[in-house]
């Protein structure tokens, strides 16, 4: 695998939330740099094999908003 795509969200209890597409892969953290660097973590313990490890982890950032038509 050559990459992984993890789907960014900011939490309703303030933080931020990813989601891995495609791995059962999930963190959380206060922070936008802490995230990035829980997704890190999570990507090396779920790949215990190293050669399986995808090279390049993707975040797509999602923010969701409501307005008033």
């Amino acid at each position: 695998m050559d990459e992984i795509i993890f789907l960014v969200e900011e939490s309703l209890e303030g933080g931020y939330v990813a989601r891995a597409l495609g791995a059962s892969i999930f963190t959380e953290a206060d922070t936008y740099e802490a995230l990035k660097e829980m997704i890190k973590d999570a990507v090396h313990c779920h790949y215990e094999d190293a050669s399986l490890m995808p090279k390049l982890i993707r975040l797509h950032f999602v923010k969701e908003e409501v307005i008033a038509a």
